[in-house]
Order: C-alpha cells, then structure tokens, then sequence
C-alpha cells in the first residue's frame, strides 16, 4: 500500500475545473491571478499530499506570480495538474520545473485567449443575441448568455484534459529530456509574444520640443483666409486630408518623441521593459517598481517633459 500510485479522480478534476472559473476572484497587482489559481488546486493538492507540511510547500509554490487569460488557463492546469501527480508519486519534478511550465505557457497562452474569445466568439453571439432582440425575442439575451457559457465551460474543461494527458506523458519522459524541452520552447515563445507586444503594451512619450520650423505657404492651413460657415468646415477638412498633422500649423514642431521614433520605433518602450525587467532580477517588489513609474509619470507630467 506505501508503493501505491496516487492518481487524481475525474471528480477531483472537475473540482478544480469548477474552482477555476473563479481565477480572477482575487486578482491582484503585484503577482495577479496567484491567489485564485491556488484556491482552484487545493482538491488536487489535498488528494496528492497527505502530509500537511507537503501541503503547504505546494500552496507556497503555487502563489508565485501568474497571469494568463482566464479561459485558456485551463491547459495549464492540467499540465500542472499532472506534473503534481507525477511529483507526488515520486518523479523528480521540482518547485523550478512546475513554475518553469507555467511561466512558460501562460504567455503564449494569453496572446491566443483575446482573439479567439473576446474578438471573434463573443461578438458573433453578441450580434446573434442582438438580433433576435431587436426582432422582439426575448431568445435574444437567453440565447447570449446560455451559449457563451457553453462554449467556454466545454472549452475549459476539454482543455484541462488535454493538459492533463499531455502533462503525464511528458511527466513519465524526464530521461529523454523532453519536459526540458517543452519547457524551454514554451518560454521562448512566450518572450517572443511579449516582445512583439510590448509597443502595443507600454506608452511612454517624451514631450520637450527640439526644432521648431516656419513652413513655407501652402504647406499648412491658412486659417485666416478660410470662408466662414460650412464651407470653411469643407475646405479645412480638404486641405487636412491633403497635408495631414503637420499642416495645422504655420510651423512644424518636432519633439524629442519624434525623434526617437525615427530612430528606432518604439525606443523607449523597449527601454522601460528592460528597466523593469532588469529591476524584477534584482529582486525589487512589482508594487514598488509600479509606485515608482507612477510618480514618474507625474513628475514628467508637471515638469513638461513627458
């Protein structure tokens, strides 16, 4: 009996699916979703580790920093559902290597969630709700609400399994170095992700002017010699299609913004990350470099600088 396998039941899987749907119930700034994200394991967690000491150093190792989109989170729970089973039962797979998962997968995992869910499946059920609404049907909103939760109830679940599978044979193939492997992938694609989205992500825009230029006439709107009423409207609208920004003015300012981004687009975007990123190394706390850049943000505001 001492050398028996510990497996988790389906049932005990559907308990951590059902406490997965509270992931953001108490989401915070510094290591976000890692509350909700523990409360959704302890099932799995309680079946696993008899010892409450072991308990509690799986807790602990579980309100680590996590964050993904809420309803592709459930492959990565199952993952990692898996590599606690296998860890329970006596394969070398440490605190490093089930972060290591995690981190790895919920970045790729969160680029993937917005398009699928909010841009594409959600709207079509909206407009489809909506329509049947708008004839009248009460069907319209029932229609919204039931299918939507369908949709991603399912999903949440036969995404779980899929990891769960998946995370048990990678489990039992640490010889062939495969769990290395996934793990090493999954990491690269998510810095590539947070990489290409970090323009998208972070706005920084450094204010202070550093050449003002006269424009020569007929590069810019004369607002003086416009005709009133609409057909002055009309006539600025035209010439503004033609000269764009820099034609509402009779000179041509450029700021230290501007430059930079002539230079390398998204500079000092790049930069900020890195900054952050090298301060996270150097173990200073998320909510102090948050303070920090908040402050930042309104000094440079108040001098006139950003």
């Amino acid at each position: 009996m001492a050398n028996e396998k510990i497996e988790l039941s389906k049932n005990d899987r559907l308990s951590v699916w059902w406490r997965h749907q509270f992931l953001q119930g108490s989401w915070n700034y510094e290591r976000m979703q890692n509350g909700g994200w523990c409360y959704s394991i302890i099932p799995a967690i309680k079946k696993l580790y008899a010892s409450e000491e072991d308990q509690k150093a799986a807790l602990r190792r579980h309100l680590e920093f996590y964050n993904t989109h809420p309803y592709v989170s459930s492959p990565v729970m199952g993952v990692t559902l898996a590599l606690e089973e296998g860890r329970a039962n006596g394969e070398p797979v440490d605190d490093v290597t089930i972060q290591g998962v995690k981190i790895g997968m919920m970045g790729p995992l969160a680029g993937v969630g917005d398009p699928v869910f909010w841009f594409t499946v959600r709207p079509i059920l909206g407009a489809l709700g909506a329509s049947l609404a708008l004839g009248g049907s009460i069907l319209g909103p029932i229609l919204f609400f039931v299918a939507w939760n369908v949709i991603r109830l399912a999903f949440e679940w036969y995404t779980q399994e899929f990891g769960y599978r998946a995370g048990s044979s990678i489990s039992q193939d640490l010889s062939g170095g495969m769990l290395g492997q996934v793990t090493e992938g999954a990491s690269i694609l998510g810095m590539f992700i947070i990489g290409a989205l970090v323009e998208r992500w972070v706005s920084i825009s450094f204010t202070p002017v550093v050449a003002t230029i006269p424009q020569q006439e007929g590069a810019y709107i004369d607002w003086a010699s416009l005709p009133a009423g609409a057909e002055g409207i009309k006539a600025a609208l035209t010439q503004y299609a033609a000269l764009g920004a820099n034609g509402l003015d009779a000179n041509k300012v450029t700021t230290l913004q501007q430059n930079l981004d002539q230079l390398i687009p998204g500079l000092a975007a790049v930069g900020l990350t890195l900054l952050c990123c090298w301060l996270l190394k150097k173990n200073v706390s998320p909510i102090t470099i948050i303070l920090a850049l908040f402050a930042f943000g309104v000094v440079g505001r108040l001098l006139g600088f950003m």
